[in-house]
Formats: structure tokens, C-alpha cells, sequence
């Protein structure tokens, strides 16, 4: 056992962990599910609940586990052959880790999301619930994409990303990403020369070797996984890459893998949902008094200083805020109806108070339901 590092001790003290895996780490040369690296991966997973952590299980594999009884040799390319592999192989995966984690006394319960889960605040509040009370009752979450039903213009993408919009949602104090790639180096591995970057400070900052694209099995690569830590980081959450069979080292907070600092703070569970996970239904065109309003004095949006209204959204939906010249600079949870707005444009809320009533003496979006980009553009 090596020592644990001094950001080990964040992950040694998590509460609450999301660890993903991803198809390779759990399926041998032909694509059939390996019963040995499941092992590992359950019994270092169970370790960590004996000693007091909650674990959500992200596990990719699905697909990959129905290739061998449908006697695939490649992943299908196919949508409908995607999903028929999905279909045959989550039963086969869920199957596998209940036999596995059961071993050890615990049980485990499938949540299977699509991108309408956490896009649409209603079903996000729901998930929340599902996770909320499986966490409660003691049961093990295993988490993969709905692939049997999503499509290619609605899927997260990969699992990475699906990660960590789940630590988002659960509100996880660590999220760490297992893959058959052990870390994060300054060249390709294979490269004599290469040197393991045991820290990140800033993902937008990585000087590291991305070009390793994922398996034939799987869908994410590297730079998957550094966007996925941003998200996570972004908000508070450290997120530690490492090898799946180091899995035990990593939870242990032990010397291993690239570790990401966190560089933001913890936001509310809504502010999350807005930030990496809503759908947005529309767009509120700025003036630059407004632009600065918003992205400097930490003002809320309005309606004197909007230009234009574009799209069809409700009270309580998502929208984007961009500048004249068409740069997002934030996203808000907007307080009027699209068909209301037109009218109310470049008025004070004082004038439309009187003109109207006191209830349009309201802003347009609130500071308290507004997120800026990391990184605003200026107009």
C-alpha cells in the first residue's frame, strides 16, 4: 500500500463517491463481460462501503456485454443494432454485479437516465428522489445511459459526461473515473519519455497527451474524460482519473492516477442542472448595459435592457442570454412567458407596474437563477 497523497485525503474522506467505469475495463479481447476485472472493481467498491462511504456505480458495458451472445465482432454502427445490443447486454451487466455485489451483502439497484432525465428540471427533481431514497435504503446505484431507446441526437455522449452530471445531481464530494488508461501523461504512454501529471489545477489548462481515443468497445477517449472532470471541478467536485484495477488504491486516496483539483464553488442543485444539464428553449438578446450588468455587478437581467426575444418558452424555463452579437454569456431560468416579453422590452419595471399591475414589477431573470459561462466572452 503507498502512502496517501495530500489530495488523497479528499478522497479517503469522500462521504459520498460516483465512480464510472468504462466497457474495457470489463470486458476480455472479445468483447464477452470479464468476471475477474468486475471482481476487483465490486470488491474494492464494497471496501468502501464497510467503511462508511456511499458509492453510485456509472458502469458503461451494456452494449458491449450483448455483442458476444448476438455473436457481434464489432460494435454495431447501426442505431437500431446499438440499441438491440443495449437491450441484450444491460440485463446480462445488472445480472453480473447483483451476483457480484451480493457477495458482499449488498444490493443493487439499476437506474437506467436518457438526456430528458436531467434536461427537463421535472424529471431531474425525480431522479434526485430515485438516487435520494436508493442511497437511503442502503442499496448500490448502478447508472448507464437508457441506450435501448435514445438516439444520436439525444444522448449524453459518453459516460463520462453522464458521470458527472450525476455527481452534479447527487451532490457528490468526489467523482472518480476508471478506464484501461491509468492517467494522464505528457505524452503517449508508449512514449519512453513520457511522465505521469499527477495533478491538474485548471482543465482548461492540461499540457497532456489526448490523442488515445476509446476502445473499440467504448465511446469516450481522453478528452472525454478532462471535459468531464471540467464539469465536475467547475462546481466543487475533485475528480481523480485512474486504471480500473487500481480502483482500491484510488478510493483510498492513494498515489495514483491524475488527480483534478476542484476550482469552483458548490452552487445549488438547480444552478448545476442549469449550468451542464437543462436544455435551453430560448434566447434573451442584451444591450451593453445589460451585458455588463450581468457579467460584472452580479445584477439580474431586466427588461430595459433586452433587445429582442427569440424562441417559444415559459415561465421557469431555461434560456440563453447573448450579447448583440450573438455571444452566450449566460443561461437563466427566465420569469415571463415568451409571448408576454415583446411588450415588456426596453421598459422600466417601474413604468410596467403601473402600466400593468404590481406583478410585472418583477425581473426577467433573477441573479439568484442565473449562471455565467465560465469564461464570458465581452460583446
Amino acid at each position: 500500500m503507498t502512502a496517501v497523497t495530500s489530495w488523497g485525503h479528499q478522497l479517503a474522506a469522500a462521504k459520498r463517491l460516483v465512480v464510472k467505469v468504462g466497457s474495457s475495463s470489463l470486458t476480455d479481447r472479445q468483447g464477452a463481460l470479464d468476471t475477474r476485472r468486475m471482481g476487483v472493481l465490486v470488491d474494492a467498491l464494497a471496501a468502501a462501503r464497510n467503511r462508511g462511504q456511499e458509492v453510485v456505480l456509472v458502469s458503461s458495458g451494456a452494449m458491449a456485454s450483448g455483442m458476444a451472445p448476438l455473436l457481434l465482432r464489432q460494435r454495431p454502427q447501426d442505431l437500431a443494432g446499438m440499441q438491440a445490443a443495449a437491450a441484450v447486454g444491460q440485463s446480462l451487466l445488472v445480472g453480473r454485479y447483483s451476483t457480484l455485489f451480493a457477495k458482499h451483502g449488498l444490493i443493487v439497484g439499476q437506474v437506467l437516465l436518457t438526456v430528458e432525465d436531467v434536461a427537463r428540471q421535472g424529471h431531474y427533481r425525480n431522479a434526485l428522489r430515485t438516487f435520494t431514497r436508493l442511497l437511503e435504503l442502503g442499496v448500490v446505484p448502478i447508472v448507464n445511459e437508457n441506450d435501448t431507446v435514445a438516439t444520436h441526437e439525444i444522448r449524453f455522449g459518453d459516460n463520462d459526461r453522464l458521470a458527472a452530471l450525476v455527481a452534479h445531481l447527487v451532490v457528490a464530494d468526489a467523482l472518480i473515473l476508471l478506464s484501461d488508461v491509468d492517467a494522464l501523461y505528457t505524452a503517449h504512454p508508449a512514449d519512453p519519455s513520457a511522465r505521469r501529471i499527477a495533478e491538474v489545477a485548471d482543465c482548461d489548462e492540461v499540457d497532456a497527451e489526448v490523442s488515445q481515443a476509446g476502445s473499440s468497445v467504448g465511446t469516450g477517449g481522453m478528452e472525454a474524460k478532462i471535459h468531464a472532470a471540467g464539469m465536475a471541478t467547475a462546481s466543487g467536485i475533485p475528480v481523480l482519473l485512474a486504471a480500473a484495477q487500481q480502483a482500491d488504491q484510488a478510493i483510498r486516496g492513494e498515489d495514483v492516477g491524475t488527480f483534478f483539483h476542484p476550482n469552483g464553488k458548490r452552487r445549488r442543485r438547480k444552478l448545476l442542472w442549469l449550468a451542464y444539464a437543462s436544455k435551453t428553449q430560448g434566447e434573451l438578446v442584451l444591450d451593453p448595459g445589460a451585458v455588463r450588468a450581468v457579467t460584472q455587478r452580479n445584477a439580474s437581467l431586466l427588461p430595459a435592457g433586452i433587445l429582442a426575444v427569440r424562441g417559444d418558452f415559459h415561465a421557469g424555463d431555461p434560456v440563453q442570454l447573448v450579447s448583440e452579437n450573438g455571444k452566450v454569456l449566460a443561461r437563466g431560468l427566465v420569469n415571463y412567458d415568451s409571448s408576454e416579453l415583446p411588450l415588456l422590452i426596453g421598459r422600466k419595471t417601474a413604468d410596467l407596474a403601473l402600466a400593468f399591475g404590481p406583478e410585472f414589477n418583477r425581473e426577467v431573470v433573477h441573479r439568484d437563477d442565473l449562471i455565467l459561462r465560465k469564461k464570458p466572452s465581452q460583446p
